[in-house]
């Protein structure tokens, strides 16, 4: 497989140290920038999914009228959290 290069990034030389001063042993700074770069992509992704999906939520609403209390919604979910606490025992 061939590989391609990102461009060429030019920057303050602190935010160049500050990237450097948080390194992992043995990693480089391109594995660190090629990581950020990663971890940045699929984050903006679930981000655009999450708002796809609210975005829905909303059409879904609008369309059947049916909407649901965020207190009644929190609630359910502290329940759910609580049962799974209780079934791992803590």
């Amino acid at each position: 497989m061939k590989t391609a290069t990102l461009p060429s990034l030019r920057v303050d030389p602190e935010l160049r140290a500050a990237a450097e001063s948080v390194l992992e042993e043995g990693e480089s700074l391109s594995a660190f920038v090629e990581n950020s770069v990663k971890a940045q992509i699929h984050f903006r992704k679930t981000q655009a999914e999450f708002i796809a999906r609210g975005l829905a939520a909303r059409e879904h609403g609008k369309k059947t009228g049916i909407y649901f209390d965020a207190d009644e919604v929190h609630a359910e979910l502290r329940a759910m959290l609580a049962a799974k606490k209780a079934e791992l025992g803590q």
